[in-house]
């Protein structure tokens, strides 16, 4: 499950990031504040502060704790953290983030890049690079924290049991570069010793293929409801329809027969990585 691509509801300079945006600025400016002393009490540059009020860049949540202490907001700027937060990931997969986040299984099955819950800074970095049409640079800094961020569903507690189907081709395209790619593997590799984490690939070889239809991920949750995130251009969408998700349900069972065995899967991405 990626958020890759797509256009974002909330944009850099529009939506909820305006608006709090400006509640910031009036909270400063009634705290009798200029920029420099408040980004002095926050960690942060005048310039960066400026970013914020405008709207054109996501403030982290640390942030927008620590503002609304210093100008005495009472929670105003706190109100609004879950939604600035779901900011910085396009609209067609704020919900699904936000169900990921809270997971009790998770089961990928990747086709177009390595799956971003096991992306490295640089691989994503490239992928966010490369996408057509163009993503402004601020926009590809929100995405790859982004990915980022969404990896600490790894160091959660009550450990979530997390899947991963991956086809072979996306293993030997070096995006970024073979050192890119080497860096790649080797994450790949130390997350597949994860105890709750099992990593297939699926050889380009297999003449039988049960996921011609493209990539998906299989969400259950706390509440034991099963849902299914399909990725298509322009029309990622998840789906609650019982008969719809046990259809790609099964779909993930044969794929995970017809793949390598975990353990073949370490042993092959060792060898790639052995040829990198």
């Amino acid at each position: 499950m990626d958020d890759d691509g797509q256009q974002a509801e909330y944009e850099p300079g529009s939506g909820i990031l305006v608006v709090f945006g400006r509640q910031l600025k009036r909270l400063r400016e009634w705290a009798g504040m200029e920029r420099s002393e408040f980004g002095s009490k926050t960690g942060y540059s005048p310039a960066t502060i400026a970013s914020f009020e405008q709207g054109r860049r996501i403030p982290p949540p640390a942030f927008i704790d620590k503002a609304d202490e210093v100008l005495g907001a009472h929670g105003v700027l706190k109100e609004m953290k879950e939604e600035v937060a779901r900011a910085q990931y396009p609209a067609f997969f704020q919900d699904a983030a936000r169900l990921e986040a809270a997971a009790v299984g998770l089961h990928v099955y990747a086709t177009k890049a390595v799956p971003g819950l096991l992306q490295t800074a640089e691989y994503a970095r490239a992928v966010f690079t490369m996408w057509r049409p163009l993503l402004g640079e601020e926009t590809v800094e929100q995405r790859i924290t982004a990915r980022l961020d969404r990896q600490e569903i790894f160091a959660q507690r009550r450990l979530p049991t997390i899947s991963f189907v991956i086809e072979e081709a996306l293993l030997r395209r070096p995006l970024g570069g073979k050192a890119v790619m080497r860096g790649q593997l080797e994450q790949i590799l130390l997350h597949g010793q994860r105890r709750n984490v099992e990593i297939q690939v699926m050889p380009t070889e297999r003449e039988e293929h049960a996921g011609l239809e493209g990539p998906f991920t299989l969400i259950e949750t706390r509440e034991g409801r099963r849902i299914a995130y399909v990725e298509a251009y322009k029309d990622s969408r998840l789906h609650t329809d019982r008969k719809v998700v046990r259809e790609i349900e099964e779909q993930y069972g044969i794929l995970r027969a017809q793949a390598l065995t975990p353990r073949e899967s370490l042993a092959f991405v060792e060898k790639l990585l052995g040829e990198a």
